[in-house]
């Protein structure tokens, strides 16, 4: 038989314990996270997605393990080990290098993507609405988009008569898919088309010596790693370019027509957090890209000496001065 004290203490412990908040009565176990990402934390936003997941209540109970590749591939291709070493609850997977890296690596960790163009021709996934496997994601460009940057190109230099393409066919494997776009787009509006891939400094630097026609620069981290030395040489050339990050035009490029990196990352939060709740990738269908941006730079405007039409100006979402 319970003495009377003893079951004051015990209605007395109850009534503590039913007082204590949900986590101190069961802690829930803490989850990983693993981010492959192809450019620098500094470009992409390490911060903006902890922000975005700590929203979703997982500031304390998820464990982020980041790397970064800083445009190399064969860095991108350790960090891959790496990270499927530690098996993560999920991975997030930003630029196309990261995705293909991770899926030689892994059919059963879910996987989001972010930054990635056209994963359907790419086969990453079946289709859009039903991804299926373990990976989904939002996208960030498509091919008819890069006859949208020759179009654009050719209105602000009504003279074009050639474009260099410039991308890094080891890290926009889709290259391809976006020239035959601009090839397209370049039959129409009368204008040469010539591939331009780099791959270190020394070919980036070599740009500066191709003083005639327009730069197209493809959607590829490489170069964003890389722009300091693309803007130099390009600047050098003399000759109107079209980039796909409005970066480059903050920092001194004429123009870009990009989406939003730091949406996408806080898009890819949300799914990252369902899936940590039970979801399956299979299941969340891939997103398109919900804004572009237009971004000028008036100050390079001039130094090229380009005419910007009003009604360009009108549209652009950021112009520099």
């Amino acid at each position: 038989m319970v003495s009377p004290m003893n079951r004051r203490d015990c209605l007395a412990l109850l009534g503590t314990i039913a007082a204590l908040p949900a986590p101190v009565l069961a802690q829930q176990p803490v989850r990983r996270l693993g981010v492959l990402s192809v450019i620098a934390d500094e470009v992409i936003g390490q911060a903006r997605l902890a922000e975005a997941l700590a929203a979703d209540d997982w500031k304390e109970q998820l464990k982020i393990d980041w790397r970064s590749g800083a445009g190399d591939r064969a860095r991108i291709a350790g960090f891959a080990d790496e990270l499927i070493a530690l098996k993560p609850d999920v991975l997030l997977a930003i630029g196309t290098p990261s995705v293909e890296e991770l899926c030689q690596r892994t059919n059963t960790i879910p996987i989001v993507f972010a930054v990635v163009t056209d994963p359907v021709s790419q086969g990453f996934v079946k289709n859009l609405a039903h991804p299926g496997g373990n990976l989904t994601g939002f996208t960030d460009y498509d091919g008819p988009l890069a006859g949208k940057w020759l179009e654009m190109l050719a209105q602000v230099t009504p003279k074009l008569s050639r474009v260099l393409v410039v991308y890094n066919p080891a890290t926009a494997p889709f290259a391809p898919l976006m020239l035959r776009t601009i090839e397209d787009a370049a039959r129409t509006l009368h204008v040469t088309v010539e591939p331009a891939p780099v791959d270190d400094i020394a070919s980036i630097a070599a740009l500066a010596s191709r003083r005639d026609g327009g730069v197209l620069v493809l959607p590829d981290f490489f170069t964003m790693a890389n722009r300091a030395q693309l803007l130099a040489a390009i600047g050098e050339a003399r000759v109107p370019a079209v980039f796909w990050s409005r970066l480059f035009v903050e920092e001194g490029g004429l123009m870009s027509y990009s989406t939003d990196s730091a949406e996408q990352l806080r898009r890819a939060a949300s799914y990252i957090d369902r899936i940590l709740k039970g979801a399956k990738a299979a299941d969340l269908p891939v997103q398109n890209p919900t804004k572009f941006e237009l971004a000028v730079n008036l100050k390079t405007a001039k130094a090229l000496g380009v005419t910007l039409s009003p009604g360009l100006l009108a549209i652009a979402n950021d112009v520099i001065e």
